[in-house]
Protein backbone atom coordinates (compact mmCIF):
# COMPACT_ATOMS: atom_id res chain seq x y z
CA UNK A 1 0.00 0.00 0.00
CA UNK A 2 0.91 3.27 -1.21
CA UNK A 3 0.92 6.63 0.67
CA UNK A 4 -1.59 9.07 -1.10
CA UNK A 5 1.22 11.87 -1.12
CA UNK A 6 0.73 15.15 -0.04
CA UNK A 7 -0.77 13.99 3.67
CA UNK A 8 3.15 14.06 5.45
CA UNK A 9 3.73 17.76 3.96
CA UNK A 10 0.72 19.14 5.74
CA UNK A 11 1.50 21.92 7.87
CA UNK A 12 -1.52 22.57 10.81
CA UNK A 13 -1.76 24.64 13.43
CA UNK A 14 1.71 22.88 15.07
CA UNK A 15 3.43 22.97 11.60
CA UNK A 16 6.40 25.72 10.83
CA UNK A 17 5.32 29.25 11.08
CA UNK A 18 6.26 32.28 9.41
CA UNK A 19 8.76 30.61 7.21
CA UNK A 20 11.14 30.41 10.41
CA UNK A 21 11.53 26.82 10.66
CA UNK A 22 10.17 26.77 13.95
CA UNK A 23 7.35 24.83 15.17
CA UNK A 24 4.96 26.91 16.88
CA UNK A 25 4.22 25.77 20.41
CA UNK A 26 1.19 24.81 21.72
CA UNK A 27 -2.32 26.87 22.64
CA UNK A 28 -1.19 28.96 25.48
CA UNK A 29 -2.25 27.00 28.76
CA UNK A 30 -2.65 23.79 27.31
CA UNK A 31 -0.03 21.17 27.79
CA UNK A 32 2.50 20.02 24.85
CA UNK A 33 1.53 16.59 25.43
CA UNK A 34 -2.40 17.15 25.36
CA UNK A 35 -2.12 18.84 22.10
CA UNK A 36 0.70 15.79 21.01
CA UNK A 37 -2.08 13.13 21.85
CA UNK A 38 -5.13 14.84 20.20
CA UNK A 39 -3.24 15.82 17.12
CA UNK A 40 -2.44 12.05 17.24
CA UNK A 41 -5.86 10.98 17.32
CA UNK A 42 -7.12 12.80 14.85
CA UNK A 43 -4.62 11.59 12.43
CA UNK A 44 -6.00 7.75 13.71
CA UNK A 45 -9.53 7.97 14.34
CA UNK A 46 -12.31 8.07 12.16
CA UNK A 47 -14.04 11.03 11.43
CA UNK A 48 -16.62 11.35 13.71
CA UNK A 49 -17.45 15.43 12.47
CA UNK A 50 -19.03 13.96 9.26
CA UNK A 51 -21.89 13.10 11.92
CA UNK A 52 -22.42 16.60 12.83
CA UNK A 53 -21.67 17.87 9.45
CA UNK A 54 -24.81 15.85 7.94
CA UNK A 55 -28.12 15.44 9.55
CA UNK A 56 -29.21 13.06 7.10
CA UNK A 57 -26.24 10.62 7.74
CA UNK A 58 -26.81 10.90 11.11
CA UNK A 59 -30.14 10.12 11.37
CA UNK A 60 -29.43 7.15 8.76
CA UNK A 61 -26.79 6.08 10.60
CA UNK A 62 -28.55 5.90 13.69
CA UNK A 63 -31.38 3.62 12.22
CA UNK A 64 -28.63 1.59 10.53
CA UNK A 65 -27.40 1.32 14.58
CA UNK A 66 -30.55 -0.62 15.72
CA UNK A 67 -31.15 -2.51 12.61
CA UNK A 68 -28.17 -3.74 12.81
CA UNK A 69 -28.32 -4.55 16.90
CA UNK A 70 -31.45 -6.31 16.26
CA UNK A 71 -30.12 -8.70 13.20
CA UNK A 72 -26.66 -9.31 15.49
CA UNK A 73 -28.47 -10.82 18.55
CA UNK A 74 -30.96 -13.05 16.43
CA UNK A 75 -27.23 -14.26 14.30
CA UNK A 76 -26.92 -15.68 17.67
CA UNK A 77 -29.92 -17.21 18.38
CA UNK A 78 -30.76 -18.68 14.76
CA UNK A 79 -28.16 -21.32 14.94
CA UNK A 80 -27.95 -22.03 18.33
CA UNK A 81 -31.72 -23.08 18.18
CA UNK A 82 -31.07 -25.15 15.36
CA UNK A 83 -28.36 -26.82 16.90
CA UNK A 84 -30.48 -27.29 20.14
CA UNK A 85 -33.57 -28.40 18.17
CA UNK A 86 -30.99 -30.91 15.85
CA UNK A 87 -27.48 -30.99 17.44
CA UNK A 88 -26.24 -31.09 14.28
CA UNK A 89 -23.93 -28.44 12.20
CA UNK A 90 -25.10 -29.62 8.70
CA UNK A 91 -28.19 -28.82 9.95
CA UNK A 92 -26.87 -25.37 11.18
CA UNK A 93 -25.37 -24.95 7.48
CA UNK A 94 -28.35 -25.62 5.74
CA UNK A 95 -30.48 -22.86 8.03
CA UNK A 96 -27.54 -20.59 6.65
CA UNK A 97 -27.62 -22.09 2.72
CA UNK A 98 -31.52 -21.78 3.11
CA UNK A 99 -31.29 -17.90 3.17
CA UNK A 100 -29.12 -17.92 -0.41
CA UNK A 101 -32.08 -17.98 -2.67
CA UNK A 102 -34.25 -15.34 -1.34
CA UNK A 103 -31.20 -12.84 -1.05
CA UNK A 104 -30.20 -13.08 -4.25
CA UNK A 105 -33.48 -12.52 -5.54
CA UNK A 106 -34.47 -10.04 -3.43
CA UNK A 107 -31.00 -7.91 -3.50
CA UNK A 108 -31.27 -7.96 -7.51
CA UNK A 109 -34.58 -6.29 -7.00
CA UNK A 110 -33.79 -4.13 -4.14
CA UNK A 111 -31.20 -2.60 -6.16
CA UNK A 112 -33.49 -1.82 -9.42
CA UNK A 113 -36.12 -0.23 -6.77
CA UNK A 114 -33.41 1.86 -5.34
CA UNK A 115 -32.77 3.58 -8.69
CA UNK A 116 -36.62 4.10 -9.11
CA UNK A 117 -38.58 5.00 -5.90
CA UNK A 118 -38.50 6.47 -3.10
CA UNK A 119 -35.28 5.03 -0.85
CA UNK A 120 -36.75 6.19 2.55
CA UNK A 121 -40.21 4.48 1.87
CA UNK A 122 -38.50 1.28 0.90
CA UNK A 123 -36.36 1.13 4.01
CA UNK A 124 -39.25 2.13 6.01
CA UNK A 125 -42.16 -0.69 4.25
CA UNK A 126 -38.70 -3.40 4.88
CA UNK A 127 -38.18 -2.20 8.36
CA UNK A 128 -42.01 -2.37 9.81
CA UNK A 129 -41.79 -5.68 8.36
CA UNK A 130 -38.67 -7.01 10.20
CA UNK A 131 -40.14 -5.94 13.43
CA UNK A 132 -42.74 -8.65 12.98
CA UNK A 133 -40.62 -11.62 12.30
CA UNK A 134 -38.43 -10.84 15.58
CA UNK A 135 -42.17 -11.12 17.09
CA UNK A 136 -42.78 -14.70 15.45
CA UNK A 137 -39.38 -15.83 16.17
CA UNK A 138 -39.95 -14.91 19.92
CA UNK A 139 -43.52 -17.24 19.56
CA UNK A 140 -41.60 -19.91 17.62
CA UNK A 141 -39.07 -20.32 20.38
CA UNK A 142 -41.28 -20.15 23.45
CA UNK A 143 -44.55 -22.33 22.13
CA UNK A 144 -44.00 -24.16 18.80
CA UNK A 145 -39.87 -24.99 18.91
CA UNK A 146 -40.69 -26.29 14.97
CA UNK A 147 -37.59 -26.22 12.69
CA UNK A 148 -39.27 -25.82 9.59
CA UNK A 149 -40.84 -22.33 10.65
CA UNK A 150 -37.51 -21.43 12.00
CA UNK A 151 -36.26 -21.64 8.62
CA UNK A 152 -39.57 -20.30 7.27
CA UNK A 153 -38.44 -16.75 9.15
CA UNK A 154 -35.48 -16.90 8.33
CA UNK A 155 -35.62 -16.73 5.34
CA UNK A 156 -38.29 -14.32 5.25
CA UNK A 157 -36.10 -12.02 7.15
CA UNK A 158 -33.49 -12.29 5.15
CA UNK A 159 -35.27 -11.24 2.07
CA UNK A 160 -36.47 -8.27 3.56
CA UNK A 161 -32.65 -7.57 4.44
CA UNK A 162 -31.91 -8.00 0.93
CA UNK A 163 -34.74 -5.69 -0.35
CA UNK A 164 -33.42 -2.84 2.05
CA UNK A 165 -29.98 -3.08 1.77
CA UNK A 166 -28.93 -1.57 -1.28
CA UNK A 167 -31.30 1.57 -1.18
CA UNK A 168 -29.02 2.11 2.56
CA UNK A 169 -25.88 2.02 0.79
CA UNK A 170 -27.02 4.14 -2.23
CA UNK A 171 -27.95 7.04 0.33
CA UNK A 172 -24.44 7.41 1.39
CA UNK A 173 -22.89 8.95 -2.04
CA UNK A 174 -25.89 11.32 -1.73
CA UNK A 175 -25.74 12.80 1.67
CA UNK A 176 -21.62 13.07 1.56
CA UNK A 177 -18.78 14.86 -0.51
CA UNK A 178 -17.15 12.41 -2.78
CA UNK A 179 -13.98 13.18 -0.28
CA UNK A 180 -15.65 12.45 2.81
CA UNK A 181 -16.74 8.79 1.84
CA UNK A 182 -13.63 7.11 3.19
CA UNK A 183 -14.85 8.37 6.63
CA UNK A 184 -18.45 7.06 5.96
CA UNK A 185 -16.76 3.62 4.91
CA UNK A 186 -15.04 3.72 7.85
CA UNK A 187 -18.14 4.63 10.35
CA UNK A 188 -20.20 2.81 8.82
CA UNK A 189 -17.38 -0.34 9.44
CA UNK A 190 -17.77 1.41 12.78
CA UNK A 191 -20.99 0.95 13.72
CA UNK A 192 -21.23 -2.52 12.07
CA UNK A 193 -18.16 -4.03 14.27
CA UNK A 194 -19.55 -2.11 16.90
CA UNK A 195 -23.17 -3.79 17.36
CA UNK A 196 -21.36 -6.87 15.54
CA UNK A 197 -19.58 -6.90 18.91
CA UNK A 198 -22.18 -6.00 21.23
CA UNK A 199 -24.80 -7.93 19.71
CA UNK A 200 -23.62 -11.22 19.76
CA UNK A 201 -22.74 -10.95 23.39
CA UNK A 202 -26.11 -9.22 24.14
CA UNK A 203 -27.51 -12.28 22.30
CA UNK A 204 -25.66 -14.83 24.32
CA UNK A 205 -25.95 -13.19 27.56
CA UNK A 206 -29.70 -12.97 26.49
CA UNK A 207 -30.23 -16.95 25.91
CA UNK A 208 -28.08 -17.83 29.09
CA UNK A 209 -30.53 -15.67 31.03
CA UNK A 210 -33.86 -15.58 29.92
CA UNK A 211 -33.88 -18.09 26.69
CA UNK A 212 -34.20 -17.93 23.09
CA UNK A 213 -37.66 -15.94 23.28
CA UNK A 214 -35.91 -13.10 25.31
CA UNK A 215 -33.04 -12.76 22.55
CA UNK A 216 -35.70 -12.31 19.83
CA UNK A 217 -38.10 -10.07 21.26
CA UNK A 218 -34.95 -7.92 22.11
CA UNK A 219 -34.30 -8.28 18.14
CA UNK A 220 -37.64 -6.91 17.43
CA UNK A 221 -37.58 -4.02 19.86
CA UNK A 222 -34.53 -2.84 17.99
CA UNK A 223 -36.52 -3.14 15.16
CA UNK A 224 -38.62 -0.69 15.93
CA UNK A 225 -36.30 2.17 17.66
CA UNK A 226 -35.10 1.81 13.57
CA UNK A 227 -38.16 2.34 12.22
CA UNK A 228 -38.75 5.63 14.44
CA UNK A 229 -35.14 6.63 13.01
CA UNK A 230 -35.39 5.79 9.97
CA UNK A 231 -38.75 7.45 9.68
CA UNK A 232 -37.27 10.71 10.63
CA UNK A 233 -35.57 10.96 7.45
CA UNK A 234 -36.78 13.38 4.67
CA UNK A 235 -37.93 11.33 1.21
CA UNK A 236 -35.35 11.06 -1.08
CA UNK A 237 -37.64 10.71 -4.68
CA UNK A 238 -35.48 8.99 -7.87
CA UNK A 239 -34.49 11.47 -10.34
CA UNK A 240 -37.11 12.49 -13.00
CA UNK A 241 -35.29 10.07 -15.38
CA UNK A 242 -34.21 7.19 -13.35
CA UNK A 243 -35.08 3.94 -15.14
CA UNK A 244 -37.89 1.80 -14.04
CA UNK A 245 -37.35 -1.93 -12.15
CA UNK A 246 -36.69 -4.28 -14.63
CA UNK A 247 -34.87 -7.39 -16.25
CA UNK A 248 -33.27 -4.63 -18.46
CA UNK A 249 -32.28 -2.33 -15.92
CA UNK A 250 -31.00 -5.41 -13.62
CA UNK A 251 -29.29 -6.52 -17.01
CA UNK A 252 -27.62 -3.20 -17.25
CA UNK A 253 -26.34 -3.27 -13.63
CA UNK A 254 -25.01 -6.33 -14.39
CA UNK A 255 -22.96 -5.20 -17.81
CA UNK A 256 -21.77 -2.46 -16.05
CA UNK A 257 -19.83 -4.43 -13.44
CA UNK A 258 -18.62 -6.91 -16.44
CA UNK A 259 -17.32 -3.65 -18.16
CA UNK A 260 -15.37 -3.12 -14.81
CA UNK A 261 -12.50 -5.73 -14.41
CA UNK A 262 -11.05 -3.99 -11.03
CA UNK A 263 -14.86 -3.99 -9.84
CA UNK A 264 -15.94 -7.58 -10.86
CA UNK A 265 -12.69 -8.32 -8.29
CA UNK A 266 -13.54 -7.21 -5.24
CA UNK A 267 -17.07 -8.88 -5.46
CA UNK A 268 -15.29 -12.50 -6.55
CA UNK A 269 -12.56 -11.47 -4.08
CA UNK A 270 -14.90 -11.40 -1.44
CA UNK A 271 -16.99 -14.25 -2.64
CA UNK A 272 -14.08 -16.75 -2.23
CA UNK A 273 -13.23 -15.79 1.22
CA UNK A 274 -16.88 -15.96 2.85
CA UNK A 275 -17.11 -19.31 0.48
CA UNK A 276 -14.52 -21.15 1.87
CA UNK A 277 -12.73 -19.14 5.02
CA UNK A 278 -16.37 -18.88 6.98
CA UNK A 279 -16.09 -21.27 9.43
CA UNK A 280 -19.49 -19.78 11.87
CA UNK A 281 -21.65 -22.95 11.17
CA UNK A 282 -18.87 -24.58 13.52
CA UNK A 283 -19.09 -22.54 16.35
CA UNK A 284 -21.83 -23.80 18.27
CA UNK A 285 -19.72 -27.09 17.43
CA UNK A 286 -17.19 -25.24 19.01
CA UNK A 287 -18.67 -23.86 21.49
CA UNK A 288 -20.32 -26.82 22.97
CA UNK A 289 -17.20 -28.19 23.87
CA UNK A 290 -15.63 -24.90 25.17
CA UNK A 291 -18.50 -23.71 27.64
CA UNK A 292 -22.26 -23.17 25.93
CA UNK A 293 -23.73 -19.93 24.67
CA UNK A 294 -21.53 -17.16 26.50
CA UNK A 295 -18.60 -18.90 24.76
CA UNK A 296 -21.07 -19.08 21.45
CA UNK A 297 -21.34 -15.22 21.32
CA UNK A 298 -17.78 -14.82 22.34
CA UNK A 299 -16.79 -16.80 19.04
CA UNK A 300 -19.16 -14.59 16.85
CA UNK A 301 -18.24 -11.62 18.71
CA UNK A 302 -14.52 -12.00 18.09
CA UNK A 303 -14.10 -11.06 14.19
CA UNK A 304 -15.97 -7.73 15.16
CA UNK A 305 -13.84 -6.67 18.26
CA UNK A 306 -10.91 -6.69 15.74
CA UNK A 307 -12.57 -5.06 12.96
CA UNK A 308 -13.75 -2.42 15.57
CA UNK A 309 -9.84 -1.54 16.74
CA UNK A 310 -9.22 -1.35 12.93
CA UNK A 311 -12.40 0.88 12.49
CA UNK A 312 -10.99 3.06 15.36
CA UNK A 313 -8.04 3.38 14.24
CA UNK A 314 -8.63 4.22 11.00
CA UNK A 315 -7.54 7.18 9.70
CA UNK A 316 -4.42 6.11 7.96
CA UNK A 317 -6.62 4.91 5.06
CA UNK A 318 -7.15 8.57 3.95
CA UNK A 319 -3.12 8.28 2.94
CA UNK A 320 -3.84 5.21 1.07
CA UNK A 321 -4.59 5.36 -2.69
CA UNK A 322 -3.85 1.94 -3.83
CA UNK A 323 -7.33 0.66 -3.16
CA UNK A 324 -7.08 -3.21 -5.37
CA UNK A 325 -4.04 -3.71 -3.62
CA UNK A 326 -4.66 -2.73 -0.07
CA UNK A 327 -7.88 -5.51 -1.09
CA UNK A 328 -6.33 -8.36 -1.67
CA UNK A 329 -3.90 -8.46 0.75
CA UNK A 330 -6.11 -7.68 3.63
CA UNK A 331 -8.08 -10.79 2.30
CA UNK A 332 -4.99 -12.82 2.45
CA UNK A 333 -4.85 -11.21 6.33
CA UNK A 334 -8.13 -12.74 6.76
CA UNK A 335 -7.58 -16.55 5.54
CA UNK A 336 -3.95 -16.38 7.57
CA UNK A 337 -6.23 -15.41 10.78
CA UNK A 338 -8.78 -18.46 10.32
CA UNK A 339 -5.80 -20.59 9.63
CA UNK A 340 -4.45 -19.64 12.59
CA UNK A 341 -7.99 -19.76 14.58
CA UNK A 342 -8.09 -23.68 13.20
CA UNK A 343 -4.76 -24.29 15.45
CA UNK A 344 -5.44 -22.60 18.52
CA UNK A 345 -4.55 -24.39 21.30
CA UNK A 346 -7.04 -22.61 23.71
CA UNK A 347 -10.36 -20.48 23.70
CA UNK A 348 -7.95 -17.03 24.03
CA UNK A 349 -6.29 -17.75 21.27
CA UNK A 350 -9.04 -19.20 19.00
CA UNK A 351 -10.27 -15.38 20.34
CA UNK A 352 -7.43 -13.50 19.29
CA UNK A 353 -7.08 -15.10 15.40
CA UNK A 354 -10.74 -14.39 15.13
CA UNK A 355 -9.78 -11.09 15.97
CA UNK A 356 -6.89 -10.66 13.73
CA UNK A 357 -9.05 -12.07 10.58
CA UNK A 358 -11.88 -9.64 11.49
CA UNK A 359 -9.55 -6.88 11.29
CA UNK A 360 -8.25 -7.88 8.32
CA UNK A 361 -11.60 -8.43 7.14
CA UNK A 362 -12.60 -4.35 7.91
CA UNK A 363 -9.56 -3.06 5.97
CA UNK A 364 -10.74 -4.76 2.74
CA UNK A 365 -14.12 -3.73 3.73
CA UNK A 366 -13.19 -0.24 3.98
CA UNK A 367 -11.47 0.23 0.47
CA UNK A 368 -13.85 -1.89 -1.24
CA UNK A 369 -16.99 0.30 -0.25
CA UNK A 370 -14.92 3.37 -0.95
CA UNK A 371 -14.35 2.17 -3.99
CA UNK A 372 -17.51 1.68 -5.03
CA UNK A 373 -18.92 4.55 -3.85
CA UNK A 374 -16.08 6.72 -5.51
CA UNK A 375 -16.46 5.50 -9.23
CA UNK A 376 -19.97 3.56 -9.72
CA UNK A 377 -22.61 6.10 -11.01
CA UNK A 378 -25.27 7.95 -9.19
CA UNK A 379 -27.80 6.32 -11.79
CA UNK A 380 -26.43 3.06 -11.22
CA UNK A 381 -25.63 3.08 -7.31
CA UNK A 382 -28.86 0.93 -6.22
CA UNK A 383 -28.51 -1.84 -9.06
CA UNK A 384 -24.61 -2.20 -7.85
CA UNK A 385 -25.11 -2.00 -4.23
CA UNK A 386 -27.89 -4.84 -4.59
CA UNK A 387 -24.86 -6.12 -6.41
CA UNK A 388 -22.00 -5.63 -4.04
CA UNK A 389 -24.21 -7.10 -1.16
CA UNK A 390 -24.72 -9.82 -2.90
CA UNK A 391 -21.26 -10.70 -3.03
CA UNK A 392 -20.28 -9.85 0.47
CA UNK A 393 -23.03 -11.67 1.74
CA UNK A 394 -23.78 -14.68 -0.50
CA UNK A 395 -20.25 -16.14 0.26
CA UNK A 396 -21.04 -16.92 3.79
CA UNK A 397 -24.29 -18.93 3.53
CA UNK A 398 -22.44 -21.25 1.00
CA UNK A 399 -19.63 -21.35 3.21
CA UNK A 400 -21.70 -22.04 6.21
CA UNK A 401 -22.66 -25.17 4.27
CA UNK A 402 -19.25 -25.84 3.01
CA UNK A 403 -17.92 -25.92 6.40
CA UNK A 404 -20.42 -27.80 7.94
CA UNK A 405 -19.81 -30.46 5.10
CA UNK A 406 -16.11 -30.91 5.82
CA UNK A 407 -16.09 -31.41 9.48
CA UNK A 408 -19.61 -33.96 8.53
CA UNK A 409 -17.27 -36.04 5.89
CA UNK A 410 -14.11 -35.82 7.92
CA UNK A 411 -14.67 -35.89 11.08
CA UNK A 412 -12.80 -32.91 12.39
CA UNK A 413 -13.74 -29.38 12.65
CA UNK A 414 -10.13 -28.37 13.06
CA UNK A 415 -9.65 -29.69 9.34
CA UNK A 416 -12.91 -27.53 8.01
CA UNK A 417 -11.20 -24.33 9.19
CA UNK A 418 -7.61 -25.01 8.61
CA UNK A 419 -8.55 -25.78 4.85
CA UNK A 420 -11.17 -22.96 4.62
CA UNK A 421 -8.31 -20.78 5.47
CA UNK A 422 -6.04 -21.76 3.14
CA UNK A 423 -8.03 -21.68 0.17
CA UNK A 424 -9.45 -17.93 1.04
CA UNK A 425 -5.24 -17.00 0.66
CA UNK A 426 -5.10 -19.48 -2.53
CA UNK A 427 -7.90 -17.79 -3.83
CA UNK A 428 -7.48 -14.00 -3.00
CA UNK A 429 -4.00 -14.50 -5.06
CA UNK A 430 -5.34 -16.41 -7.92
CA UNK A 431 -8.12 -13.12 -8.38
CA UNK A 432 -5.37 -10.49 -8.32
CA UNK A 433 -3.36 -12.55 -11.21
CA UNK A 434 -6.10 -13.44 -12.75
CA UNK A 435 -7.75 -9.92 -12.74
CA UNK A 436 -4.53 -7.72 -12.39
CA UNK A 437 -6.58 -4.45 -13.13
CA UNK A 438 -7.95 -5.33 -9.35
CA UNK A 439 -4.22 -5.05 -8.29
CA UNK A 440 -2.89 -2.18 -10.13
CA UNK A 441 -6.20 -0.02 -9.19
CA UNK A 442 -5.10 3.29 -7.65
CA UNK A 443 -7.71 5.70 -6.60
CA UNK A 444 -5.62 8.83 -7.75
CA UNK A 445 -6.10 7.27 -11.32
CA UNK A 446 -9.74 8.22 -10.60
CA UNK A 447 -10.33 11.76 -9.77
CA UNK A 448 -14.00 11.14 -9.92
CA UNK A 449 -17.11 10.20 -11.94
CA UNK A 450 -19.10 12.92 -13.27
CA UNK A 451 -22.36 10.84 -12.25
CA UNK A 452 -21.36 11.47 -8.69
CA UNK A 453 -22.60 14.23 -7.02
CA UNK A 454 -19.60 16.25 -6.74
CA UNK A 455 -19.87 18.13 -2.96
CA UNK A 456 -22.03 18.02 -0.01
CA UNK A 457 -25.50 17.86 -1.18
CA UNK A 458 -27.23 19.49 2.17
CA UNK A 459 -30.85 17.94 2.86
CA UNK A 460 -33.28 20.82 3.28
CA UNK A 461 -33.72 22.78 6.38
CA UNK A 462 -30.01 21.57 6.92
CA UNK A 463 -26.69 24.35 6.95
CA UNK A 464 -24.47 23.95 3.93
CA UNK A 465 -20.88 22.98 4.82
CA UNK A 466 -18.88 26.19 5.07
CA UNK A 467 -17.49 27.48 2.07
CA UNK A 468 -20.51 25.66 0.34
CA UNK A 469 -23.60 26.85 -1.43
CA UNK A 470 -26.71 24.78 -0.71
CA UNK A 471 -27.65 22.32 -3.26
CA UNK A 472 -30.43 20.04 -3.39
CA UNK A 473 -29.98 16.37 -3.14
CA UNK A 474 -28.87 14.59 -6.01
CA UNK A 475 -31.80 12.11 -6.28
CA UNK A 476 -34.08 14.85 -6.85
CA UNK A 477 -35.83 17.14 -4.59
CA UNK A 478 -36.95 16.43 -1.31
CA UNK A 479 -40.95 16.28 -0.22
CA UNK A 480 -41.55 18.27 3.10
Amino acid sequence: MEDSGGAGGHLGPGGSAGGTGRAAGPPAGQPPGRTWIRRLAAGIGPDLALLRRSAEFRRLYAGQTWAFLGSSISFVGLPYQAYQLTHSSLVVGLLSFAELVPLVATALLGGALADAVDRRRLIRLCQLFLCGSGAALALNAAAWHQLWLLFLLAVLSTGLYGLQRPSLEALVPVLVRRDELPAAAALTGLLGNAVSLAGPLLGGIAIAAGGLPVAYLADSAACVIALLAFSRMRATPPPPDAARPSLSSVRDGLRYARSRPELLGTYLIDICAMLFGAPYALFPAIAARLGGPAVLGLLYAAPAAGALIVSMTSGWTRHVSRHGRAIVLAVCGWGAGIVAFGFAPGLWWAVAALAAAGGADMVSGIFRMTMWNQTIPASLRGRLAGLEMISYTTGEPVGNLEAGLVASVTGSVRIAVVSGGVISVLGAVVVAAALPMLWRFDARDHPGDPGLPPGHDPAPGEDPAPGEDPAPLSSGPAVP
